[in-house]
């Protein structure tokens, strides 16, 4: 069988969703091979996960890139989460009562809650219907974090989880939700580059800043130099003042392109220019230090935002000769043919 799931994990990923399918192809001294695909904004990264009979990752045995491995934390901090409460050697009712506490001062208390019948993208293949039957798992901590669980499917098909912070909005601890499943081998997702269009506006992770940046020219291009604009703000849209930041472009090597520390903005917006001098995409970092001489983020919460650009590359001479040939050739054919066909004409009236 295979599962392919939407998960968006604190610390991964800048806390962006991303798919991630994973094809149970066969067992081996009890452990699964698991092909696995994760898609993230146009990338596809693929790897063969070694996974023991509760589904956690196993060092030894998988096969993943470099670049798929936080992917797999993600996984780990999100999917996987509830087996450090309820777990395939000692597992819980779904009737239980309690099934433990929180590990934080004031910590909530995870029970199941009864059953309900939730809409999910997956209820289609997983029960034959748009719902199904779902049993509630659910604490309080602020707010309310819930887990649904389908009886006799190995992973909770949804997810709406928050992170313990003492300020601020809380932000997102982990969210997923079962897109697909079936039987047999799935198709592997399509690499597809996507150039997003400005603006882009992301809130940092504990919520309580706003960070939008601009560019223009809008489509970045290989040898070009872009003016990205910055406009930093608190979460309800009021300007930050005095803010101290760090702005960093990277390809997606991890090289640096640009990087600019300790930068001032006195009403909360800048504008930088970068030149690009390759195509691919790159990731933009904007870290906030301080705020009105006032230190920024604190404790495990960085107040940062990624964001995700493509730089294009530029029409290639040689397909625009190509193209440049076949469009004339056709233009020719379309002459020909209207001349041959006002000759008939005319000829045939010429004969009358």
């Amino acid at each position: 069988m295979y599962v392919k799931y939407r998960v968006q994990e604190m610390d991964t990923n800048d806390n962006r969703p991303y798919e991630m399918t994973i094809y149970f192809k066969e067992q081996v001294d009890g452990d699964w091979i698991a092909p696995t695909f994760v898609a993230d904004q146009g990338r596809v990264y693929q790897g063969t996960l070694k996974l023991a009979d509760n589904m956690a990752p196993l060092t030894g045995g998988s096969d993943v890139p470099n670049e798929m491995k936080t992917y797999i934390s993600g996984y780990s901090g999100s999917l996987e989460w509830l087996d450090s409460f309820t777990t395939k050697s000692a597992p819980l009712s779904l009737t239980q009562q309690s099934w433990g506490k929180i590990a934080s001062i004031g910590g909530g208390e995870i029970s199941p809650r009864g059953t309900q019948q939730l809409s999910f993208a997956g209820a289609q293949d997983l029960c034959g219907a748009d719902s199904c039957d779902a049993t509630l798992v659910q604490w309080h901590k602020g707010v309310d974090s819930k887990v649904w669980i389908v009886n006799g499917f190995p992973f909770p098909v949804k997810a709406e989880t928050y992170a313990d912070v003492t300020t601020g909005e809380q932000p997102i601890q982990y969210a997923f939700e079962l897109l697909e499943t079936g039987t047999g081998q799935p198709e592997a997702p399509t690499s597809v580059e996507q150039a997003p269009t400005p603006p882009l506006s992301k809130k940092t992770p504990r919520g309580t800043y706003s960070i939008e940046i601009d560019w223009d020219p809008a489509e970045i291009q290989p040898g070009s130099t872009v003016a990205f604009g910055l406009a930093m703000t608190e979460s309800n849209g009021f300007p930050l003042q005095r803010v101290n930041y760090d702005f960093t472009v990277k390809n997606a090597s991890g090289n640096v392109v640009q990087e600019l520390a300790n930068q001032n903005a006195e009403f909360g917006t800048a504008t930088h220019e970068v030149k690009f001098d390759s195509a691919g995409p790159m990731t933009v970092t904007v870290k906030l230090n301080s705020i009105s001489g006032q230190s920024a983020g604190g404790g495990t919460f960085t107040e940062s935002a990624d964001f995700n650009i493509v730089v294009v590359p530029e029409f290639p001479i040689s397909v625009a000769i190509v193209a440049g040939a076949v469009i004339g050739l056709l233009v020719l054919m379309m002459r020909a043919r209207r001349t041959t066909s006002l000759g008939v004409l005319f000829g045939s009236r010429r004969q009358l």
